[in-house]
C-alpha cells in the first residue's frame, strides 16, 4: 500500500523565517521538508517566491545567493501564478494582496496551509469555508505533524 503523501503549503513568511532563523517552528519546518520524507510535500506559490525575492532584493540583497542555494533544498512543488479567475472565489475573504496566495493554496491541491500572518488565519477560521486547514507554524509541528505521522504507523 502506497504511503499518502501531505501537501503542506508554505506561506512566504514561514520561508523566509525559516531560512534566517537557526530555531523556531519556520526553521523546523524547513528542516522537515529538506529530509525529503516519504509522508511530506512542500508547496509553495511562484506569487510567495517573487514576494520574497523583492523583499530580500530590497532589505537584505546580500542573503539572495543563500536563498538561491537553500531553496531546491526544499524540493518545494511551485504553484504557478494564479489566473484572475481563479482569484474570484476568494475575494472578500481576505485582503486583496492575499488573494493569490489563497488560490495558489487551492489550486496546490495542499492538505495544509502554514502561515504566520494571524490576521489571516483568524479571517479564514472566521469565514470557516476555506477547504483547506489553515494552521501557524506552531500549530503545524505540535499538532497536525503528529497526526501525519500517526496516520502513517495505522495505514
Amino acid at each position: 500500500m502506497e504511503t499518502k503523501k501531505y501537501r503542506v503549503f508554505l506561506d512566504s513568511n514561514v520561508i523566509l523565517s525559516g531560512l534566517f532563523s537557526e530555531r523556531g517552528a519556520p526553521r523546523l519546518i524547513l528542516d522537515l521538508l529538506s529530509l525529503d520524507l516519504p509522508v511530506l510535500t512542500g508547496v509553495t506559490g511562484r506569487f510567495n517566491l517573487t514576494e520574497i525575492e523583492r523583499t530580500l532584493e530590497k532589505k537584505m540583497a546580500e542573503t539572495l545567493p543563500v536563498y538561491r542555494l537553500y531553496l531546491p533544498k526544499l524540493k518545494l512543488d511551485i504553484i504557478p501564478l494564479p489566473s484572475r479567475e481563479d482569484l474570484r472565489p476568494f475575494v472578500g475573504a481576505a485582503e486583496d494582496k492575499d488573494l493569490p496566495v489563497l488560490a495558489a493554496v487551492v489550486n496546490g491541491k495542499a492538505d495544509h496551509f502554514v502561515t504566520g500572518d494571524k490576521k489571516l488565519i483568524s479571517l479564514i477560521r472566521r469565514k470557516g469555508d476555506f477547504p483547506v486547514k489553515t494552521v501557524s507554524p506552531a500549530e503545524f509541528l505540535d499538532k497536525v505533524l503528529p497526526e501525519i505521522l500517526g496516520a502513517k504507523h495505522r495505514g
